[in-house]
C-alpha cells in the first residue's frame, strides 16, 4: 500500500475523532444524572468517577509507551475492547460497586485511547508534507469532536426526553463505540511502527523512560504538563457540577437532563467555532499569548457560570466556557508537537493525559466534596479560580526556534 499523503490522513482523522467523540457527547448530558438518578449520593458519583483517573495515572505511561513500540492502531484496538466493556456495565450498574467498575474499565480505555490517534495523523502527516502547520489539523481536529459531541448531546436530551430514562443514552453511545473501533481498518501504520508484541513489551520501560526524561529536562513541556495538571482539576466545575446546578434550577435529574442535551450541543457547536478561530488568532498574536490569554479568559467564564443567577446565566457563562475550551486544544498541542519527537510522541502525550486524568480526580473528589459541605456555586467557582492560575505556565512553552512553522 502506497503512503498517505497529508489530505488522506486528515479525512480519515477526522473521522476516526467524529466516532470517538459522538459517544461521549451521548454520555455528558447524563453521566453524573444517571448515578443520582440509580440512588448514589453526590459524593458517591464523584468518588466513583474518581475511580477513572487513578487507573489512567496508573496505565498512561505504559500504555503510551507500547503505542511507540507496538503501533498506535493495536492500542487503539484495544481501547476500543475496553471502551464496550466499560459501557456495557454502566448501562445496567445500580450500585456504587458497579458504577466504580465501569469507571475503572473507562479508566483503562481512557489510558489506551489517549494519543495514539494524534501520534498517528502528525507521524503519517509530517512524513508526507514536512512543513505543514498543524495547529490548522489539530483545530479542524477539535472542532470536528466538538461537532461530534454537540450532535450526540442533543441526541442525548432527545433520548431522555422521549424515555425519562437517562441510562438509555448510554446503550446509544455503547452502539457507536462498537462502530468507531470497526472503522479503524481505515488506520494504516507506517511500517516503522509495527513489530512483535514481546518486542514491544520489553521496550515500553525504554520509551516510557525516554519521554519522562524528555519532559523533565524541558522547561517547555514541563510547563505544558503543569497546565494539564490544573486544566483537569477545574474541568469537573463544569463538566460534572453544571448537570447537578440545572437539576437543582429545574426540579429534578430528568429535567436537567433534557435542558442540558441541548444546551451542550450549542456549547460544542461553540467550542468546534472556538477550535476553528485558534489558529487565526494564534496567527497574529502568537501560539503562547493566544493560550495564556484562553485559560485566563476560560477561568472567569467559569466563575461567572457559578456567581450568575438562573439557569439563563449559568448556560450562558457555560457557552462562554466552551468557546475558548474549543480554542485551548489545537494552541495546547501545537505547542507540546513542537517541543517532542515522533519517537516519543504519543508518550509525551500521555504524560499530559496522565497528569489531566490524575487533576481530574482530584477535581472530581474535591469538588463534589466542597459542593456537598457547601453549595454547588461555590465549587464551581473555585474550579474556575484553578484554571486561571494554570494560564501563567504557558510563558515556559515558547516554541522552540525550528518549529514555530509548525
Amino acid at each position: 500500500m502506497s503512503p498517505l499523503d497529508a489530505a488522506g490522513a486528515r479525512w480519515r482523522y477526522l473521522l476516526l475523532l467524529a466516532l470517538r467523540w459522538l459517544p461521549t457527547g451521548l454520555l455528558i448530558p447524563v453521566v453524573t444524572l444517571l448515578g443520582l438518578d440509580r440512588g448514589l449520593t453526590l459524593v458517591e458519583v464523584g468518588a466513583t468517577a474518581a475511580v477513572q483517573g487513578v487507573v489512567v495515572a496508573l496505565l498512561e505511561l505504559p500504555t503510551g509507551g507500547l503505542a511507540d513500540t507496538l503501533g498506535r492502531s493495536p492500542v487503539l484496538l484495544l481501547a476500543g475492547a475496553a471502551g464496550t466493556a466499560s459501557l456495557a456495565v454502566l448501562a445496567v450498574a445500580d450500585t456504587p460497586g458497579l458504577f466504580a467498575l465501569a469507571w475503572l474499565l473507562q479508566g483503562v480505555y481512557r489510558a489506551l485511547d489517549s494519543g495514539p490517534l494524534e501520534a498517528w495523523y502528525v507521524d503519517t502527516a509530517l512524513a508526507a508534507e514536512p512543513g505543514l502547520r498543524l495547529e490548522r489539523a489539530l483545530g479542524a481536529g477539535t472542532a470536528v469532536a466538538g461537532l461530534a459531541i454537540a450532535c450526540g448531546a442533543l441526541l442525548s436530551g432527545a433520548l431522555v426526553a422521549a424515555s425519562g430514562d437517562p441510562g438509555v443514552p448510554v446503550l446509544a453511545a455503547l452502539a457507536v463505540l462498537v462502530l468507531g473501533t470497526g472503522a479503524l481498518v481505515l488506520l494504516p501504520e507506517p511500517r516503522r511502527a509495527r513489530g512483535s508484541v514481546r518486542r514491544a513489551l520489553t521496550g515500553v520501560p525504554g520509551t516510557v523512560r525516554g519521554g519522562l526524561l524528555l519532559v523533565g529536562r524541558s522547561r517547555a513541556l514541563a510547563g505544558l504538563t503543569g497546565v494539564s495538571l490544573l486544566w483537569g482539576v477545574g474541568i469537573p466545575a463544569f463538566e460534572a457540577l453544571l448537570p447537578v446546578r440545572l437539576a437543582e434550577l429545574t426540579g429534578g435529574p430528568a429535567a436537567g437532563a433534557a435542558l442540558l442535551g441541548p444546551a451542550t450541543a450549542a456549547a460544542w457547536v461553540v467550542s468546534a467555532a472556538g477550535a476553528a478561530i485558534a489558529p487565526w488568532v494564534a496567527g497574529r498574536v502568537g501560539l503562547v499569548p493566544a493560550a495564556v490569554a484562553g485559560r485566563l479568559l476560560q477561568g472567569a467564564a467559569v466563575v461567572a457560570m457559578g456567581l450568575l443567577a438562573g439557569p439563563v446565566g449559568a448556560l450562558t457563562g457555560y457557552l462562554v466556557v466552551n468557546l475558548v475550551h474549543g480554542a485551548a486544544n489545537p494552541l495546547h498541542g501545537s505547542l507540546l508537537h513542537g517541543h517532542v519527537d515522533g519517537g516519543h510522541r504519543a508518550t509525551v502525550l500521555s504524560v499530559g493525559s496522565l497528569v489531566f486524568q490524575l487533576g481530574g480526580a482530584l477535581g472530581l473528589l474535591g469538588l463534589t466534596a466542597l459542593a456537598a459541605a457547601t453549595t454547588t456555586e461555590a465549587a464551581i467557582v473555585a474550579g474556575g479560580a484553578v484554571l486561571a492560575l494554570s494560564a501563567p505556565l504557558y510563558l515556559a512553552a515558547r516554541p522552540a526556534p525550528a518549529t514555530t512553522s509548525r
